[in-house]
């Protein structure tokens, strides 16, 4: 646990662990077997970021998103993306007030502390779009007007891959703004059977209760933005995001989107152990989940069957540890 120094933000991080545990234990009722997505997930929300779950159909992708969305006692909306899903169906419209004369704005569904956007993949590239302004600058504009968005403010998207049928392929600015991406898989045989107990006759979501408030996340995000990070780890991150801008094997590396959101989510990971101080290990582990969605790989990449997740590996391996005083 943080030995605190006394002041607010550090009581705060000393509460993350229990508040990060309730959290997760609510999900792990709901997604048994994958405690490690559970975390991913809780980091991505700590480090003020969006997730991308990918998967094949049928393995918890919308089940994930929904426990962790109802174990916060938030405002949570959900948006079923479909070939004929308009911007304006996600953002909202001004409509013409006939009582009053005027046009008045009608919030979409992005007006939500969590946002659950199941197949998001399945939309127009133009309704896709839609989102790239409130996930990077948490604020709508329509028809010349500004919205603010309220905080804590997190989508969670799901996807079949591209090459399931009746799909469009996320753009390369679109998957940049979300922070990690999550692949849950195949339950091991004991989490199925589990499964097939606790889901046999109903849903364990419909017993699900909140176990933190949208109040409590926004004072832990904060208290996370305090944990320190060494210069030696800053730098680190960097040549990290460097190796995989200069590699032979990818045609598109990281972004400085990419290096600073790798540098928000080893904060919320080191926080979530305990700790307020990140370790390169934080950064390792956070390494694939964070930077490989955005990492476009060569076409002799592709034909190799090498995926940026085994090129980024490599590079990891292959980067010296800083050393930390």
């Amino acid at each position: 646990m943080v030995i605190g120094t006394g002041n607010q933000a550090d009581r705060k991080l000393d509460e993350l662990v229990p508040v990060a545990h309730r959290v997760s234990a609510a999900v792990e009722t709901v997604i048994s077997g994958k405690p490690h997505a559970i975390r991913l997930a809780l980091t991505v929300l700590l480090a003020e970021g969006h997730v991308l779950i990918e998967d094949v159909p049928g393995v918890g992708k919308t089940q994930l998103a929904k426990a962790l969305a109802r174990s916060i006692d938030c405002s949570v909306r959900r948006v079923q993306f479909t070939p004929d899903l308009l911007p304006g169906d996600l953002t909202g419209v001004s409509a013409f007030n006939r009582e009053r004369g005027e046009f008045e704005f009608k919030p979409g569904p992005i007006f939500a502390n969590i946002v659950l956007g199941d197949e998001i993949n399945r939309a127009s590239p133009k309704t896709q779009s839609a989102l790239l302004e409130c996930m990077e600058e948490r604020q709508v504009t329509v028809d010349g007007e500004t919205y603010a968005l309220e905080q804590p403010f997190m989508v969670i998207a799901t996807q079949n891959p591209v090459e399931m049928e009746g799909t469009y392929p996320l753009p390369e600015a679109q998957r940049d703004r979300f922070t990690a991406r999550i692949s849950i898989g195949y339950p091991d045989p004991d989490a199925e059977l589990a499964m097939l107990d606790s889901h046999g006759s109903s849903s364990p979501l419909d017993d699900l209760k909140p176990v933190a408030h949208a109040r409590d996340v926004r004072e832990l995000i904060t208290a996370v933005r305090g944990v320190h990070v060494a210069k030696a780890i800053r730098q680190y991150v960097i040549s990290l995001v460097n190796a995989t801008r200069s590699s032979h094997e990818l045609r598109l590396g990281a972004s400085p989107r990419a290096t600073l959101h790798l540098l928000r989510a080893s904060r919320a990971f080191a926080a979530l152990d305990g700790r307020d101080f990140v370790i390169p290990d934080d950064v390792q582990a956070l390494a694939v989940p964070v930077l490989a969605h955005r990492l476009l790989p060569t076409p002799e990449a592709l034909v190799s069957h090498d995926p940026p997740e085994q090129v980024l590996a490599r590079l990891v391996e292959r980067l010296p540890l800083p050393q930390v005083r």
